[in-house]
């Protein structure tokens, strides 16, 4: 929503009782993880929070200093900090619009995760949005003082106990059983390697201070800006080609020559909440698509995957590289909804009753990556994935060096190339899109309809086989997921998507995605643009 409509008068107080509300049983005397992505509004909600839930029982709460904490930094802590007593919290709340823009006329949101570390699941939201519309009343502590939170420290409010804690070091102690940072650092030592990461102004800049350069040694002048801004410096804190436009310079993408400095031979980016990331190469670009098949391929590199991956899931319109990778290396490929509440079961299957999936991979085509490592994807695991398969194809520092556009070829080589691209139609009308998404299904139940639409495509060189509307059963709890997206399936492994997103705070916007598969090798060097 926007910031305007979260200062509403109790619109942010009614929202926090819901979700206090919504997981009664274990909020009494439990632990809460709080914290959020530093944009504007960030502070001001979390003294507002810390007083609703010592209002509310909560025993102790954990907040990061300055209030800032990453999506994945919230899922690490939740599954890995203990107390003295040796509790873990039960509950995370963390403060992000993800990656939408801020400041006083921009976005603000609210997400919770469970005791697993996990994006709440589709009964939890369910029923969280029924207390909202029902509420009556909320509790808080009025008159108590707000909370210092620019320093670690220890705070008593009501009976709650308010801990400010390094929302870094919890995070960082399990990157390192993760990987091999003695590997990474040998690499990013090497006199040939150069590296950028740009951190958009969003909370990932605390943790990449932290992780590349005085963990693995990266020199500060490789950091692109990371400082936390309440406005995110007035860009768009969404890691892609247009909005990390200055990244893409650097990196030769662009036309426009940002200097005559020789380019990186690496270069990352993350978003405002810290959980997505691009890649990207000295003048090339790494869908997030190719990137999880890369990291599939080369997960024999990552300790966490030790003898590579055993399972791995996609979102349905990610591309279908990884399913190609799964296909020669002999493991499973789940495909879901769009959302990564949808990943969490299947991490989690051993525990509910199924068999066990783990190591886990997943990612998103809307630049989210991650593992079983936690329960949210993780913009920095991806940059550290790449840097240890970099390593890995550069085991000797006196030999030429083997860079990101090499390591595309070889795996379009050996696995096929799914060329693929996704537009964007933002703030469009919602009752347009609707009527938009209403034909296309007609035309999955009425024939006519369809024939229309097939004809017209054979009129322009396409023969469409199939369309129909994307559900999911969960194989884990078996629950269903209905209206997940609109796929058009065309001869020769073309397919079109059309999907409506929930992550704008105005309209409507429509999501499309084109896909087609090139087993020949020597097409893969041309655009995706030029060859779709």
């Amino acid at each position: 929503k926007k910031v305007k409509t979260w200062q509403e008068k109790s619109y942010l107080e009614n929202f926090v009782q819901c979700i206090f509300d919504s997981q009664k049983e274990s909020v009494q005397g439990s632990i809460l993880v709080l914290g959020g992505d530093g944009r504007y509004f960030n502070a001001e909600a979390i003294q507002t929070i810390i007083k609703i839930a010592a209002a509310n029982g909560i025993s102790k709460i954990w907040v990061g200093k300055d209030g800032l904490l990453s999506t994945p930094a919230v899922s690490a802590i939740i599954r890995e900090k203990r107390d003295i007593d040796g509790r873990a919290a039960t509950l995370g709340i963390v403060l992000t619009a993800s990656h939408n823009p801020g400041g006083p006329n921009a976005d603000f949101g609210i997400k919770f995760n469970n005791a697993a570390g996990s994006p709440a699941t589709e009964a939890q939201t369910e029923a969280l949005y029924g207390l909202t519309n029902i509420i009556t009343s909320y509790n808080i502590i009025d008159g108590a003082q707000d909370i210092e939170l620019s320093q670690k420290g220890v705070h008593v409010v009501g009976n709650t106990v308010v801990e400010v804690i390094d929302g870094v070091e919890d995070y960082i102690n399990l990157l390192r059983r993760t990987f091999d940072f003695n590997k990474i650092r040998s690499l990013i030592a090497r006199s040939d390697f150069t590296m950028v990461y740009d951190a958009m102004h969003g909370v990932s800049g605390i943790y990449a201070k932290r992780v590349l350069v005085e963990e693995l040694g990266a020199d500060c002048s490789s950091l692109l800006r990371c400082e936390p801004l309440e406005d995110f410096g007035g860009c768009h804190p969404d890691p892609n080609l247009t909005y990390a436009s200055e990244l893409v310079k650097i990196l030769s993408l662009s036309t426009e020559i940002s200097s005559e400095a020789e380019p990186p031979v690496f270069g990352a980016a993350g978003d405002g909440d810290g959980d997505r990331n691009m890649i990207l190469g000295k003048g090339c670009f790494v869908t997030p698509s190719d990137s999880l098949a890369i990291i599939a391929a080369n997960a024999k590199f990552i300790p966490h995957f030790k003898g590579g991956v055993k399972s791995a899931a996609r979102s349905m319109p990610t591309s279908a590289a990884i399913d190609r990778v799964g296909a020669v290396l002999n493991f499973p490929v789940y495909e879901t909804p769009t959302g990564w509440k949808y990943f969490g079961n299947l991490m989690d299957s051993a525990l509910l009753g199924g068999s066990d999936l783990n190591p886990f991979l997943c990612g998103e085509e809307s630049f989210g990556t991650g593992s079983n490592h936690i329960r949210e994807k993780d913009g920095l695991w991806a940059v550290l994935a790449w840097l240890s398969i970099l390593a890995a194809k550069n085991p000797v520092p006196s030999e030429k060096f083997v860079g990101v556009d090499q390591i595309l070829a070889e795996h379009w080589a050996t696995f096929g190339r799914n060329f693929y691209c996704r537009y964007d139609y933002e703030g469009v009308s919602s009752e347009g899109a609707n009527q938009m998404v209403e034909r296309l299904r007609s035309a999955i139940v009425q024939p006519e309809v369809f024939q229309i639409l097939a004809t017209k495509a054979f009129s322009m060189g396409f023969k469409l086989l199939k369309l129909d509307d994307f559900y999911y059963v969960d194989p884990i709890d078996k629950s269903i997921s209905t209206k997940q997206g609109i796929r058009m399936l065309f001869e020769s492994g073309v397919r079109a998507v059309f999907r409506l997103s929930g992550t704008g705070s105005e309209g409507a916007t429509i999501r499309l995605y084109i896909e087609k598969f090139e087993p020949n090798q020597d097409l893969h060097h041309r655009s995706a643009q030029e060859e779709l």
